[in-house]
């Protein structure tokens, strides 16, 4: 009996002290709720509203069938209508078409008189599985409507869209994961390994040693994340040149730029790992926070894996204080489409303001910390 109380009396000491911990209590009772709704709900490779811009000079019964089709169909919206083929490519440039359709001038006529007539579909492939399904539930959709004519016309009816691939026309999937690679290394090496550097001196008691020193705290800090900057700098040289040499993903746009952008993600990153060092107490804590907190919305909720679009709306807007969506994107339109900074103008901006905010927040809430 006593060595049973004994072992009762250990077991509650345990629970006790696990429960004071409000930290590890909501890691381990929040975290497997997260995670739960976050794959729920993110994890999905179904089409949801593509944007679709249309181009149709002849603005027919025909064509008009096909469009409310399309517009009608769970997968697509149409958007957009055009005047002109060149305003189809600013629509891809400004990100506000995924996929756009080009009817021939005198469709219907083409079709009662040759029964063929032709069909242009245009397709962001930087993400290629994305772009596949596309392409293949609107040439489903359209073959469904030469179905039919064929039983009302009585005659047959050929019509086989023209398919382009736009930026990457080799429908190479490394188009997609490098820009999503660069963002969730960058944001590890950065947050989780500077939360846990700063964290390990203030376990071990070091880090009031080195502020009772005659350097500023703000230098102290300093002088831990340049070290990480200095790697961060040299794994995004290393990602590039693999990328290019050996995965064959050119950076068909401004090689300045992705720089620039780059070095602002690493300053949301780092900034974010000193803000994490301010909150937990243990290394431990440190990396489990920074694996919830970071990792997984990186991955889940930065578009790096699913489109952002395809999600629930509550999702999408949490995923707009993600900073890796922004590099994602940014990285994406530099490197992959090489299109002029204008086109991340947005991403830039708000990159910018996330790292002054954070870095002023982390730096402020350190010195309170430790004083």
């Amino acid at each position: 009996m006593g060595k049973r109380r004994q072992l009762f009396a250990f077991i509650q000491k345990e629970f006790r002290h696990i429960f004071r911990d409000r930290r590890s209590m909501m890691i381990l009772l929040g975290m497997p709720i997260i995670q739960i709704i976050l794959f729920g709900f993110a994890i999905s490779n179904e089409l949801k509203n593509v944007s679709v811009a249309v181009f149709d000079p002849s603005n027919d019964p025909a064509t008009q069938r096909i469009i409310h089709r399309i517009d009608a169909s769970e997968y697509f919206s149409v958007n957009f209508f055009t005047q002109h083929p060149k305003e189809m490519e600013t629509l891809f440039q400004e990100g506000k078409a995924e996929l756009e359709i080009l009817f021939v001038d005198g469709f219907e006529k083409r079709l009662h008189h040759t029964g063929d007539a032709a069909i242009q579909l245009l397709a962001d492939a930087t993400d290629p599985n994305q772009a596949s399904m596309m392409v293949g539930y609107a040439s489903n959709i359209i073959t469904a409507c030469a179905s039919e004519w064929m039983e009302e016309y009585h005659i047959p009816i050929h019509i086989v869209p023209e398919v382009r691939m736009l930026y990457n026309p080799s429908m190479k999937s490394a188009f997609n994961f490098v820009p999503g690679v660069m963002g969730l290394i960058l944001m590890l090496l950065c947050a989780m390994m500077t939360s846990i550097a700063i964290v390990r001196e203030k376990e071990m008691g070091t880090m009031e040693v080195l502020l009772a020193s005659p350097m500023k705290p703000g230098a102290v800090i300093f002088s831990k994340v340049i070290p990480y900057f200095t790697l961060s700098v040299v794994n995004l040289i290393t990602i590039l040149l693999l990328a290019v040499f050996v995965l064959g993903v050119p950076v068909s746009g401004s090689l300045f730029w992705l720089t620039i952008v780059s070095f602002l993600f690493i300053a949301v990153a780092l900034s974010l790992g000193i803000l994490i060092s301010t909150i937990v107490d243990t290394q431990v804590a440190a990396m489990l926070i920074s694996g919830m907190a970071l990792m997984v919305p990186v991955m889940l909720l930065s578009g790096m894996i699913f489109p952002v679009e395809n999600m629930p709306q509550i999702l999408q807007l949490i995923s707009h204080i993600v900073p890796a969506k922004w590099y994602i994107r940014a990285v994406k339109v530099l490197m992959i489409e090489g299109l002029p900074v204008i086109y991340v103008a947005k991403e830039l901006a708000i990159l910018t303001l996330m790292a002054l905010l954070l870095t002023t927040v982390s730096l402020k809430k350190f010195k309170i910390r430790l004083n």
